[in-house]
């Protein structure tokens, strides 16, 4: 991962976190890692198919998604191109809106992929790859 993302500490801490858990033991949920500066939310759930994806925009978070076991596309554009439909709630760290077909880009991950997708980058999670099907994912919240 050293020589795909550029290292801030932040994402140096994150990395570290991800290679030196056994990520497939964790239960579903929070696990801190330095308090609300970082932490992950372990996922585990069902891909699902859309002409219409939700996608989401972060401020105060860069999310490192990982996965880690399973399969799933991302779809991913510049924030500016999100409609908004749900404005930002600061508590939650999130805007959710829509993007017009073929105004975006999907992304495949597969176990041991990761897409780090900062404050300017507009994605939309969970999408199946092929056909729905079940994932593991760890998303890592780094603050900015």
């Amino acid at each position: 991962m050293d020589h795909q993302v550029p290292m801030t500490p932040s994402l140096r801490k994150a990395f570290d976190f991800l290679q030196d858990h056994d990520l497939l033991q964790l239960p579903d949920g929070r696990v801190d890692i330095d308090g609300d500066r970082m932490y992950a939310l372990v996922q585990r759930y069902e891909t699902v198919r859309t002409d219409a994806p939700k996608f989401e925009c972060h401020r105060k978070y860069i999310d490192v998604q990982f996965i880690a076991r399973g399969e799933e596309v991302i779809g991913w554009a510049p924030a500016e191109r999100m409609n908004v439909t749900e404005a930002y709630d600061a508590g939650r760290d999130v805007c959710f809106g829509a993007i017009a077909t073929g105004m975006w880009t999907p992304v495949r991950l597969e176990a041991g992929q990761l897409m780090v997708l900062w404050p300017e980058d507009a994605h939309a999670p969970k999408g199946a790859a092929r056909e729905p099907s079940r994932v593991m994912k760890i998303v890592v919240k780094a603050a900015v």
